[in-house]
């Protein structure tokens, strides 16, 4: 199993994180979309490091439009020899309409058609075929000699999309080269409704399961003291807490029979009780979605016993604090 680990947003660190990340033996870094611009840091992180591979995890499609997002992608690309791949999520519509101030509509087939774009634009680079792709959402039919990218030796970047629902989970495996699991996942949700999701999808771009990569952002609770660990406990319980109030993921629950824990997590969220989010999840509910352990040097059977066989890339976001113990946590999970 690969292992990707996160680079923060603090711009005047990026050098010494990917940096630090590149010599514990990390496979990737990712940077996240979330309260500071997700590109910023893999333009540094590139030009001070030299193996590691580079992803957003995610970078708000709809935020954007194709041509923007392709842009974006393609640069860094070539700034990194070929070492990126653009991690792409859809978020959710009230960000997308009310934060952003953009379209929302049938979000798994305007998702479909923004990768199919993007990729219609990368090909008029790279080969030099005429633009003109003209669908539902899109439409790109102008590109001169002007405003085509002149760096063209590392081609187009991979494309990895999150996916929590079947369609959109369908659409990551038929355009595609990965799907990004959600961290509020469990293995039972990964098998009922992820995987066959996934089939579906490959079945319709005629490729097969081991030439698409599954990531997942699995949650731990760990710690190298019964202080730490009781720390992680309550940071895992709210995010859980938080994720669990959010309509979008209600089937997740309902898989398990929680289905009204996401009505009352909601409801505290309207309410503005915040903190108050972790207390409704249980220990039954903590185990389901993440992997618990008092000793850190147990995660990585935990891993392989939950999840493997079945992800290819784990986004571990666990910081034992100790550069050694660190490196052994990575690399156990590597070979498993």
């Amino acid at each position: 199993m690969n292992v990707s680990g996160m680079l923060g947003p603090d711009l005047d660190m990026a050098p010494l994180a990917i940096a630090e990340l590149e010599q514990r033996g990390y496979d990737a870094a990712f940077s996240a979309e979330i309260n500071s611009d997700p590109f910023f840091p893999l333009v540094l992180a590139a030009e001070h490091s030299k193996t590691i591979a580079l992803t957003t995890s995610i970078s708000v499609a709809f935020a954007r439009n194709p041509m923007v997002m392709a842009n974006l992608a393609w640069d860094l690309n070539q700034y990194s020899k070929g070492r990126f791949t653009v991690g792409l999520g859809s978020q959710i519509k009230p960000h997308i309409t009310r934060r952003f101030s953009m379209p929302w509509s049938k979000p798994a087939a305007r998702m479909r058609e923004f990768i199919q774009a993007m990729q219609a634009i990368w090909a008029c680079w790279e080969t030099g075929e005429k633009l003109d792709f003209n669908g539902e959402f899109y439409q790109h039919n102008l590109m001169t000699p002007m405003f085509t990218p002149s760096r063209t030796t590392y081609g187009a970047p991979g494309i990895n999309l999150a996916a929590v629902g079947p369609l959109m989970t369908e659409v990551a495996a038929e355009v595609a080269n990965g799907v990004i699991a959600h961290g509020f996942t469990t293995l039972q949700y990964l098998h009922e409704v992820t995987l066959p999701a996934v089939q579906r999808g490959l079945k319709k771009s005629g490729r097969t399961r081991q030439e698409f990569n599954i990531s997942v952002p699995v949650m731990v609770v760990t710690g190298n003291t019964e202080e730490a660990f009781e720390q992680s406990k309550t940071a895992v319980r709210g995010q859980l807490g938080f994720y669990a109030s959010t309509p979008a993921y209600k089937p997740v629950l309902e898989v398990h029979g929680w289905g009204e824990l996401q009505t009352e997590a909601n409801r505290l969220t309207r309410e503005g009780r915040w903190q108050e989010l972790g207390a409704l999840i249980t220990d039954d509910i903590l185990d389901t979605f993440a992997l618990v352990s008092e000793e850190i040097e147990q995660v990585p059977a935990l891993l392989n016993e939950r999840y493997g066989g079945l992800a290819d890339t784990w986004m571990c976001t666990v910081e034992t604090g100790d550069r050694d113990q660190q490196k052994h946590l990575v690399s156990a999970v590597q070979q498993q």
